[in-house]
């Protein structure tokens, strides 16, 4: 049989290449293909064949209990896993380096040995002693939890087969390795297998295996995406520097609704939970000023009441600057064309800022109408009603289209004390919500009613 040959894969998103180029053609990156040594054979380079068979699914009993998840006592932690972890679940946990992960995993092992599971810390980057000082300062320094401070995969598995923890924590992916791969740590190969190795034991014996993954600058997992398709859950770690909110945001989740959210609050004691995130984000509102408005929003299950700042005003540049926090910068060039060929108001030589107050990111359609308000509201400078909401989803030709979770907005709504709406017509609102609807068919009506232009 013929040697395999070296291939080449992209350290970037895992594309593999069948020789060396500068640039991935799969993902555009520069510099970031290498060589990498294949993977050994079976015995005889023949693959074995299994003795398992498969079942019948009419066959499986249908009064087997599922497994009992397991509560931590952090509500927004239980509510990102869907309700509590799953024995036997591989959960990968992204964010920036420095953002909490470390933190919050930290508290979360103290909380589920609190619960009674036998949790195992194994960290790549510090040393037993600098995990327990941050303990010490978290206050989990009495926590029931094992350390260690190893790298070498075969060593960490051999530990946990001797040890069999209900939950496995592994800090980073990035920084194990295993010596059945020929490439550096933290390569495409090292981290895929590692993280195959890691999630087969979850399987195998039961136990909740959690793998932290370093961000890019791209706000990517660094290393191969295919990591997340091995495992059952996908949880990212969100938040700007400058603010002390964190989001902790389930993108993939076998066991619970994906796009829930979990609201954090970094205080010098670790990360403290956020029971109404909606009170939060409007905590700071000023109310009556122009460019603000209110967007009554769903993340995953839960409806959530955000700020949205806008500010216009003339460019002393020949190019109109267009700068966007928290929200999609193409969307919002979308609904300035839209209000501009529509609704008659352009913002040509104007410079336009967005920004999503409190650090959370919004991804849902249904912040257009908000979005156009608050720009209205800064480009004809006049406030919106202090106790107004905003919401629904614009078409490109204007006009206001209705969203989902109508009910649960109005009263999340009413309360925290608003007591109006602007919404699209033909929304779903039950009656006795308690607050007043002002339907409009579209945006240039909207820009009519509430500030007289367009």
């Amino acid at each position: 049989m013929a040697k395999a040959g070296p291939v080449y894969v992209c350290a970037e998103c895992g594309a593999v290449h069948a020789k060396w180029s500068g640039r991935c053609d799969a993902c555009g990156a520069w510099n970031s293909i290498h060589e990498e040594a294949p993977a050994a054979p079976g015995p005889g380079g023949v693959r074995l064949p299994r003795s398992h068979r498969a079942a019948i699914l009419s066959d499986l009993s249908s009064t087997e209990a599922p497994p009992p998840r397991t509560l931590s006592g952090i509500g927004e932690l239980d509510r990102v896993l869907g309700g509590g972890l799953v024995p036997g679940s591989a959960i990968l946990v992204g964010g920036d380096p420095g953002i909490g992960k470390s933190t919050l995993l930290l508290q979360a092992a103290a909380a589920f040995a609190g619960s009674g599971l036998k949790c195992v810390y194994v960290s790549g980057e510090e040393a037993s002693a600098q995990v327990r000082m941050r303990a010490g300062r978290l206050g989990l320094g009495q926590a029931n939890v094992q350390l260690a401070a190893e790298t070498d995969l075969t060593g960490i598995l051999t530990m946990l087969d001797a040890e069999r923890p209900d939950l496995v924590i592994i800090d980073s992916i990035q920084t194990m390795w295993s010596d059945a791969v020929g490439s550096a740590p933290g390569s495409v190969s090292q981290v895929r297998s590692a993280a195959h190795e890691l999630a087969g034991f979850a399987k195998r014996r039961g136990s909740a295996v959690v793998l932290v993954g370093h961000v890019t600058k791209e706000g990517q997992i660094a290393g191969p995406r295919v990591v997340e398709h091995m495992v059952d859950t996908v949880l990212y770690f969100e938040g700007e520097r400058g603010h002390q909110f964190r989001i902790l945001r389930s993108v993939k989740n076998r066991f619970g609704p994906a796009d829930e959210i979990g609201v954090f609050e970094m205080t010098g004691g670790g990360l403290a939970e956020v029971q109404n995130p909606s009170a939060l984000f409007l905590s700071g509102r000023e109310e009556r000023a122009p460019g603000s408005s209110v967007f009554a929003g769903i993340e995953g299950t839960r409806p959530v009441l955000v700020e949205i700042q806008a500010l216009v005003a003339p460019s002393p540049h020949s190019q109109a600057r267009r700068a966007v926090v928290g929200w999609d910068g193409a969307r919002l060039a979308m609904i300035l064309a839209v209000m501009e060929a529509r609704v008659g108001l352009p913002f040509t030589g104007l410079d336009v800022y967005l920004n999503v107050a409190g650090g959370l990111r919004i991804s849902e359609p249904a912040a257009d109408l908000a979005v156009a308000a608050a720009l209205l509201s800064a480009r004809e400078d006049a406030a919106l009603p202090a106790d107004m909401v905003v919401f629904g989803e614009i078409s490109l030709s204007g006009a206001l289209r209705p969203v989902s979770q109508t009910e649960n907005r109005l009263k999340e709504a009413q309360k925290l004390g608003f007591s109006q709406a602007a919404l699209p017509e033909r929304s779903k609102a039950a009656e006795g919500t308690g607050v007043t609807l002002r339907s409009v068919p579209d945006l240039a009506a909207f820009a009519g009613s509430m500030f007289g232009a367009g």
